[in-house]
C-alpha cells in the first residue's frame, strides 16, 4: 500500500467497517477494492480526492447532492457506459474511469482479477 501525498489524498477515510465483504474493481486502470454496498461515489472517494473534472471549468467534482439529482458524478465504464457514481453500486470486476488525477494504488494486482 502506497501512503498518498496531502495533495492526493483520499476525500473519504472509512473509520470503522464489520461484516461486509470486499468487492474488487479497477479505478483508472488500478486495482482496488471497496466493500459490498458502497455506491461508486463512495469506493471512488475512499480512493481519490474527487470523482472528475468539469467539463465546463475543468474544477474538481466529487458529488453534490448525493441523490442524483445534480448530474456533477457522472464517470464512465471503460466501455464508454454513463454511469451516476451517487446511486450505482459498487459491483466485482467493475472497470471505472474517472479524469482524477491521484489514484491511490491500495489493492493487490490479482484481486481485481
Amino acid at each position: 500500500m502506497t501512503t498518498p501525498t496531502s495533495r492526493c489524498a483520499p476525500q473519504f477515510v472509512r473509520l470503522a467497517e464489520t461484516g461486509r465483504a470486499p468487492v474488487s474493481f479497477i479505478l483508472d486502470g488500478t486495482p482496488t477494492q471497496a466493500l459490498a454496498g458502497d455506491t461508486l461515489l463512495t469506493a471512488i472517494l475512499l480512493q481519490q480526492r474527487h470523482v472528475r473534472h468539469s467539463e465546463f471549468s475543468d474544477a474538481p467534482r466529487a458529488g453534490f447532492c448525493l441523490i442524483g439529482a445534480c448530474q456533477d458524478c457522472w464517470v464512465r465504464g471503460e466501455d464508454g457506459t454513463r454511469m451516476r457514481a451517487c446511486s450505482t453500486r459498487i459491483e466485482a470486476g467493475m472497470r471505472i474511469v474517472t479524469q482524477g488525477q491521484c489514484t491511490l494504488h491500495t489493492a493487490n494486482p490479482e484481486d481485481a482479477q
